[in-house]
């Protein structure tokens, strides 16, 4: 099958809210979109589209690290989601890399993901690098992708407001 990665639309959101409902067993990820969304917290949000439509979703969002009183920005990765029966064939790895390429291309310098090391090493993101920031979300799943020599080494990580919901 044929996949094109393609930046949201309006007309995308309630399928977006489905192939999130469906790849998680719950709605808690189709309610962080939507109030990311809402919020206009999302800085890039990506679509997955196949013959018979969007198959799935992978979301950026802004977030703040505080360090040595500076700010800097970051992007936190997630969810990333895949409607059951088109998992295992690299819909989210193309997405995953359609964004990490788009947002390097924008600037970005530090992308920060909370999800199996297994799966996200493979688009370089790493537990290590990630060791030095702070995050309600420390721990052996924290991984961060350096885009930059720019980036931020450390500090405390802000999310957006959407994410106190979780």
């Amino acid at each position: 099958m044929t996949i094109l990665v393609r930046t949201e639309t309006p007309d995308d959101h309630d399928a977006i809210r489905s192939v999130n409902k469906a790849a998680f067993g719950v709605s808690v990820e189709a309610d962080l979109v939507d109030r990311l969304r809402a919020d206009g917290d999302l800085l890039l949000s990506l679509v997955a589209e196949g013959e018979n439509g969007i198959v799935g979703y992978c979301g950026f969002s802004r977030l703040i690290i505080d360090a040595n009183d500076k700010h800097a920005n970051g992007v936190s990765l997630g969810p990333v989601a895949v409607l059951p029966r088109e998992q295992k064939h690299g819909v989210g790895q193309k997405m995953v890399r359609e964004g990490v390429a788009r947002l390097k291309a924008m600037g970005e310098t530090l992308i920060i993901v909370l999800g199996e090391p297994a799966y996200y090493s493979r688009f370089g993101f790493d537990v290590a690098a990630a060791s030095a920031f702070r995050t309600p979300y420390d721990g052996p799943y924290l991984q961060a992708l350096r885009l930059s020599d720019d980036a931020p080494a450390g500090g405390d990580v802000r999310y957006a407001a959407a994410f106190a919901g979780l």
